[in-house]
């Protein structure tokens, strides 16, 4: 299995961005490569669109409200991966209350691609995915 992890300080409370990004269903409001997010099995799966019109289809594995943290994993996907989990969480800042640290990670196997390719790839979408999160918070 391979892995990585980003994190970001982002200019908001862990409540205002645990607010915004807690939700499974919520992508479309921060996260511009995914316009579309459709719920199904009460809310447990998600069906994304991307801006190429490609489907993603995951499920949610584990939500912890108290903890502002949740993982799902890849169902289907037009990504070289399988056994591909993920978790985004939210940390208060040490001293901060107009910050908070969003951390981004995810396992999964390579299959067709190297490990260095796979994490590339993925490290890419966590920290476009944050610099958006970043952006949608200073707006």
């Amino acid at each position: 299995m391979a892995s990585t992890s980003v994190s970001r300080i982002v200019p908001a409370s862990p409540e205002r961005v645990w607010s915004l990004i807690g939700g499974f269903d919520t992508l479309p409001d921060w996260l511009p490569y995914i316009p579309e997010s459709t719920p199904s099995e009460g809310g447990r799966v998600r069906r994304l669109r991307n801006t190429e019109g490609e489907t993603i289809v995951e499920r949610l594995v584990d939500f912890n409200e108290a903890e502002s943290r949740y993982s799902y994993a890849i169902v289907r996907a037009p990504f070289p991966v399988s056994g591909y989990v993920s978790t985004i969480r939210v940390h208060p800042v040490p001293g901060r209350d107009d910050a908070a640290e969003v951390q981004w990670s995810g396992r999964f196997a390579p299959d067709g691609v190297t490990d260095d390719e796979a994490v590339a790839l993925f490290t890419g979408i966590y920290a476009d995915g944050l610099d958006a999160l970043h952006e949608t918070l200073v707006v």
